[in-house]
């Protein structure tokens, strides 16, 4: 099975490390000509030399922009002014007692990790479906359905994706363009490891060590591991080729048997 994306524009919000970076790597691999998007320039320029050094004959494109303010979001769409995917993967997390989260952050969790998928979407959407063709998706979560008590802010925002991801699909609807959202599991992303070993044996190797947090503090992972950034990005590639044509209005689960229950 050979996912080609050649001939295909691909942008990813939040790529220039993370799940986002492998996200657009596994895009450029299936030859894809992919936007990699941050805010700052400098951030931008080191992804793409490092998505060169693993991809080689990547085709990449700089769209450095705060996508969850309007004049951030002209930035990109003027460095991207038609794209055949969008992966909306920008978002923050943060651990905040429920009560003590203000007004204000609510906005700023709803800002970045809503409205700004909400807004790239309206940007692309016509065009794709004008043109007969396109996939937009949203990383998601799984506190989207598990809601984490110390961060409810975060997962309501994750939960309100699954909703945007279902409309946008029915206004897509018959036009060639899927609109799924990616309900992503516990991540081995930037300073889990750090967070990790807060909670576990300092003098643990990693791979006991995540296993043992896992068993520990997230014993509901039927894969009993945390999930490689790779793992996720091969899920986002899958749902942005041509042989994902019939996978639209969905939330399609990566999230290794985290969520307890046998529905996506």
């Amino acid at each position: 099975m050979r996912l080609d994306l050649s001939g295909k524009t691909a942008l990813v919000t939040g790529s220039t490390q993370g799940i986002g970076f492998a996200i657009a790597a596994g895009l450029a691999r299936a030859g894809a000509r992919v936007a990699l998007n941050g805010r700052g320039e400098s951030g931008v320029a080191s992804a793409i030399d490092r998505l060169r050094g693993e991809v080689p004959d990547a085709d990449v494109v700089a769209a450095a922009g705060d996508v969850s303010t309007d004049e951030g979001t002209a930035r990109v769409l003027e460095a991207v002014p038609d794209a055949d995917v969008l992966v909306n993967n920008l978002g923050i997390f943060g651990t905040q007692s429920p009560l003590d989260i203000t007004d204000d952050e609510w906005r700023r969790y709803f800002e970045v990790n809503v409205l700004a998928a909400v807004r790239l979407t309206r940007a692309y959407l016509p065009g794709m479906m004008s043109r007969g063709w396109g996939r937009i998706q949203y990383i998601a979560s799984d506190s989207a359905i598990v809601i984490p008590a110390e961060m409810i802010h975060y997962g309501v925002s994750k939960t309100a994706l699954l909703g945007v991801s279902r409309g946008f699909a029915k206004a897509a609807a018959g036009s060639g363009v899927t609109v799924n959202s990616v309900i992503a599991g516990p991540t081995h992303t930037g300073g889990v490891e750090d967070f990790v070993y807060q909670l576990v044996d300092k003098d643990l190797p990693w791979d006991e060590a995540q296993r043992e947090f896992m068993r520990l503090h997230r014993p509901q992972s039927l894969l009993q591991r945390l999930i490689e950034p790779e793992e996720i990005a091969n899920l986002v590639v899958y749902l942005a080729s041509p042989l994902a044509s019939a996978t639209t209005g969905a939330a399609v689960r990566v999230d290794g048997g985290y969520v307890d229950s046998i529905m996506p």
